[in-house]
């Protein structure tokens, strides 16, 4: 995975751009976690070449990119939405706040936003770009799912420590 995408935008006036993307859509329990990241650069770093879509890596690998692009990103934030939240909003909406908290987490406001999925985030004023599949071919995005599964696992694992018999971890 190149950071081709991004470049194009920044040639195209672009300097902030956030790649968004969630974790926890799918699973009866626990919360929705997403993660906003920005990088500074125009070419991938060589410890980041490999990186992928959070779900084709292994707990491992998803854990070494975590610390390598919270070093290397520009700014980054997280942002979570319980399940009282899930069921209060309904997974969609409450996707739609964890990825508005998690921009509201960076200390800078993006020129663009790259979403992953259909729809962009509904009410937000920052251009932004959804890309189905997005966490597959861009670079910023694939960054964003490795940080959202790796803070929603982490979640997952205290809470199996709490409750094992729920066997939360797997």
């Amino acid at each position: 995975m190149d950071f081709s995408y991004e470049r194009n935008l920044q040639l195209s006036g672009y300097q902030l751009i956030a790649g968004i993307d969630e974790a926890g859509r799918g699973p009866l329990a626990g919360p929705v976690v997403a993660a906003a990241v920005i990088f500074n650069f125009t070419e991938v770093p060589e410890e980041l070449k490999f990186l992928a879509d959070s779900k084709k890596l292994s707990a491992r690998r998803r854990e070494s990119f975590s610390k390598i692009i919270m070093a290397r990103a520009e700014n980054f934030g997280i942002g979570i939405c319980d399940h009282q939240t899930i069921d209060r909003l309904n997974i969609l909406q409450a996707t739609f706040l964890a990825m508005k908290k998690a921009l509201t987490a960076l200390s800078v406001n993006p020129d663009i936003i790259l979403v992953d999925g259909q729809l962009p985030l509904p009410n937000y004023s920052a251009p932004q770009q959804a890309i189905i599949n997005g966490d597959n071919i861009i670079f910023s995005i694939a960054a964003a799912s490795v940080l959202a599964k790796v803070a929603r696992d982490r979640i997952m694992t205290a809470m199996h420590e709490r409750y094992p018999q729920y066997g939360f971890r797997q």
